[in-house]
């Protein structure tokens, strides 16, 4: 049998708030989650996994509207796994190009940092010439 959790359990161990899941249930981003008697949503380890994958694909940059595009494929069935790889393949493309970008940011970064290391050390050399405090 599988497991089963509260929205509170499922927003701590994934990090998104309460307020978040039920958008993501409310967009067919989550298929209707499953409800108990009184009507508390309670969620499935296999829930978990989808959720997790949906923060992953949020977390690198796709966009809502991909993401319910990639949702709406996957309820329709193993017959839209290509179509799935296709979209995830473009993902990948739009991930690698965020990643040179950020290379090339965090290399602009690291000149400047070493331009005003240079720069402090410089500052030192002109108070302290020769390199002698006084005390």
């Amino acid at each position: 049998m599988e497991n089963t959790y509260t929205i509170q359990q499922i927003a701590a161990m994934t990090g998104l708030s309460t307020h978040t899941l039920r958008y993501y249930e409310r967009i067919d981003l989550l298929h209707p989650i499953s409800r108990d008697s009184i009507g508390y949503r309670y969620y499935t380890d296999g829930d978990i996994a989808w959720i997790e994958f949906l923060i992953r694909l949020r977390q690198t940059g796709m966009p809502i509207s991909e993401m319910k595009q990639f949702s709406e494929l996957r309820s329709q069935g193993d017959h839209t796994a290509g179509q799935r790889r296709e979209l995830l393949e473009q993902h990948r493309l739009h991930i690698h190009e965020q990643m040179i970008r950020l290379q090339q940011d965090l290399s602009h970064m690291e000149k400047k940092i070493d331009y005003y290391r240079d720069l402090e050390a410089e500052q030192i050399t002109k108070q302290y010439p020769g390199g002698a405090t006084y005390e």
